[in-house]
C-alpha cells in the first residue's frame, strides 16, 4: 500500500507539473520552458539530495545518466506537443507508452506481479488510452491529430526510460542519483535549446513560474524513486502514468477543454485499476 500511494503523489506531481509545463510553452518556446523547469529540478534535487545523503556507486550514476537523458528529451517532446496540441491527448499518450517501457523492462527483470495486479495493470493501460482518444468530430485537424500523437510517443519513450533507469538505483544511494539525473538533463536540454536557436532568457517573472514545473517534476521523480523501494516497477510505473487525469481535469478546469463520453469513462477506469492493484 506504501508504494501505491507513493506513486499516486508522483502521479499527482507529475500531473500538475505537465499542466503548468503545457500553459507556458503556449507563450515560449517550449525548448526553453522545458530547460528553465529541469533547473529548476536540479535545484530542488540537489537540496534534497544533500539533506538526504546516501553513498551511491558507479553503476546508480550510470543509471542517473541514462535516467536525465530520457528525462530531458521526454520533457522537451512532451511541452512541444502540449504547447501545439490539446494537453488530453499529448500528455496521456505519452503516459501509455512511458508505463509500457518500464513494465516490460520489470518483466525482463524478473519480476512477476500477482494475477490481481496484472489486471490492475491492464485496466490502468486501457483507462489512459481511454483518456487520450478524442472523437474524431472533435480533433482540430488530422495534421494536428497526428503531431500530437508523434509528440506523445516520443515523450513517454523519453520517460519510459527514465522511469526503467530510476528503478535500478540503490537505496543505499539516497538521492544523490536524482541530482545527477537532472543535471544531465539541464545540459541535454541546454544542448537542444542551442541546436533548435531558442532563447534562453526569460522576464524575471516568467523564469520564476517556469522553474515550478521542474520542482513539481522533481518532487514526483523522488515519490516514484520511493515507490519502486516499496514495491514493484511494473506496478508503479503503471499507477504513476495515470497523471493525465489530473493532467485532463486541469485542462478542462482551466483552460475549458472539454471531457468527452470516453475520456469520462477513462478516468473512472483510473480508479478502478488502482483499486485492483492495491487488492492484490
Amino acid at each position: 500500500m506504501t508504494a501505491i500511494l507513493l506513486a499516486l503523489a508522483s502521479a499527482a506531481a507529475y500531473g500538475l507539473s505537465d499542466f503548468l509545463g503545457g500553459v507556458l510553452s503556449k507563450r515560449d518556446s517550449p525548448w526553453t520552458i522545458a530547460l528553465w523547469g529541469q533547473i529548476g529540478a536540479l535545484l530542488a534535487a540537489g537540496a534534497a539530495a544533500l539533506a538526504i545523503g546516501g553513498a551511491p556507486a558507479p553503476v546508480d550514476l550510470a543509471w542517473a545518466a541514462l535516467a536525465g537523458t530520457g528525462s530531458a528529451l521526454g520533457t522537451a517532446f512532451l511541452y512541444r506537443g502540449l504547447a501545439a496540441g490539446r494537453m488530453s491527448v499529448v500528455a496521456p499518450i505519452s503516459a501509455v507508452v512511458s508505463a509500457a517501457v518500464p513494465v516490460v523492462a520489470g518483466v525482463a527483470g524478473g519480476e512477476r506481479p500477482a494475477p490481481l495486479v496484472w489486471g490492475g495493470i491492464a485496466v490502468g493501460l486501457v483507462a489512459i488510452w481511454l483518456v487520450a482518444r478524442v472523437p474524431p468530430a472533435h480533433a482540430a485537424s488530422r495534421t494536428g491529430t497526428a503531431a500530437s500523437i508523434r509528440d506523445g510517443v516520443l515523450a513517454g519513450l523519453g520517460f519510459g526510460t527514465a522511469f526503467a533507469a530510476i528503478g535500478q538505483f540503490r537505496e543505499e544511494a539516497g538521492l544523490w542519483p536524482n541530482a545527477l539525473a537532472m543535471l544531465v538533463a539541464v545540459v541535454v536540454l541546454a544542448a537542444g535549446v542551442l541546436l533548435v536557436r531558442a532563447g534562453i532568457a526569460l522576464p524575471s517573472r516568467r523564469a520564476g513560474l517556469a522553474l515550478l514545473p521542474g520542482v513539481l517534476g522533481a518532487t514526483a521523480l523522488t515519490f516514484f524513486l520511493f515507490a519502486t523501494q516499496h514495491g514493484l516497477l511494473t506496478v508503479v510505473s503503471v499507477i504513476s502514468a495515470l497523471y493525465p487525469a489530473a493532467t485532463v481535469i486541469l485542462a478542462a478546469l482551466v483552460l475549458r477543454e472539454r471531457i468527452h463520453r470516453g475520456q469520462a469513462v477513462g478516468l473512472a477506469a483510473c480508479a478502478v485499476a488502482v483499486a485492483l492493484v492495491a487488492a492484490g
